[in-house]
Order: structure tokens, then C-alpha cells, then sequence
């Protein structure tokens, strides 16, 4: 039910954000230059969990869907999901989705900034992580994620990217809340541009 109600926010949210730009797309420029970009990417994160010092390294697989500019900037909806390779004490998992802009600088760097948000796996390690007198095992929460970063173009197709997010998951803490930060670095293959009608 939760996994269900999570999906249609994320669908809604697309939903909406792809009809405003379209809608100030088509106003602000001639149809021969709305168009829409597909990209996806890949990369290694270092996480730190946010529980008892643990870390993960872990890795992150996503895709965007670029809409066209408005004000010096590019609205991008965007998928992705961070599993754990390596780690101790708590291996966490998400699968997020929100909206990230670009700033356009008309140069091969892109700064961003993003909010995403979605569900996210903790799975304890040794047995279990004991609080409070219970032994957690497993917990699902959801993740609310802010992050800024940077895509440098090496190509036409190809990018570096340089990523940060600064999550925020229900744990087993005295305040009930756990704040991972995570550090990517990949690449991202852009696919090509969608001429939309």
C-alpha cells in the first residue's frame, strides 16, 4: 500500500511537472525549438548512512528527462536508485524521483541543485542493530533528498557527473530520524533530443 501510494505521488508529480513546462515551453519559444532530452546515467557513491559511523559504498544507476529551458535554467525530471555493494552495520538501498535544475552558463559545466524523494531499505547487519531494547533486522522509510552537483561536458553524448545528496530516513535514533550523505561520481550518456508538437 505505502510502495503503491509512493509510485503515484511520483507519477503525479511528473505528470505535473511535464505539463507546466510544456505549457511555458510553448509559449515562451517557436516550435521548432521545444525539445526534450533523454539521458541516463551511472556512478560509484560513498554513503555515509547517518547510523553509528557505517559506511556504504554503493552504486547509483538513474535517467533524465530534460525539458526545455526557461530563465537561464533547464527543469529535469529524474529517476534513480543507490544499492549497497559494500558496507557495515546497515546496507541501504533507495529509489527515489523529483525535479533538478540546471543553471545554463553556456559553458561545458552545468551546476544543479535537485530535491528528490522516494523509499529507501535498511538491512542490519551482524544479526541485527540493537535500540532501545529491539533488534532491528530490516526497516523501510521514506527519503526526502536535497542534493547539488555539477555535469561537465566531455562530448556531445558524454559527461562527467559529480553529485551530493543530504538525506533525511526514519531510523532507530534517539530522534527517531537518520541523515545520510552521499557522494557520487559517474557518467551520464545523453541519448538524444525528442522534438515535442
Amino acid at each position: 500500500m505505502k510502495h503503491s501510494l509512493s509510485l503515484t505521488t511520483l507519477t503525479l508529480l511528473f505528470a505535473m511537472f511535464y505539463g507546466i513546462s510544456v505549457a511555458v515551453a510553448q509559449q515562451a519559444k517557436p516550435t521548432a525549438t521545444q525539445d526534450l532530452q533523454l539521458s541516463v546515467f551511472t556512478g560509484v557513491s560513498g554513503v555515509y548512512t547517518g547510523l553509528a559511523g557505517s559506511r556504504n559504498l554503493s552504486l547509483t544507476v538513474g535517467g533524465d528527462l530534460a525539458l526545455s529551458p526557461w530563465q537561464g535554467m533547464r527543469p529535469i525530471l529524474e529517476l534513480r536508485g543507490t544499492n549497497n555493494m559494500l558496507g557495515n552495520i546497515v546496507a541501504q538501498k533507495d529509489f527515489m524521483g523529483g525535479l533538478r535544475m540546471d543553471f545554463l552558463l553556456g559553458s561545458r559545466l552545468h551546476p544543479y541543485g535537485d530535491f528528490l524523494f522516494g523509499r529507501g531499505e535498511m538491512k542490519y547487519a551482524n544479526g541485527g542493530y540493537n535500540f532501545n531494547g529491539f533488534t532491528y533486522l530490516e526497516s523501510t522509510t521514506y527519503v526526502y533528498s536535497p542534493g547539488v552537483g555539477f555535469d561537465y561536458d566531455l562530448t556531445t553524448h558524454f559527461v562527467i557527473k559529480v553529485d551530493g545528496q543530504f538525506q533525511t530516513w526514519d531510523g532507530p535514533t534517539t530522534s527517531g530520524k537518520i541523515h545520510p550523505a552521499i557522494a557520487t561520481i559517474g557518467v551520464v550518456y545523453r541519448i538524444g533530443w525528442l522534438g515535442m508538437p
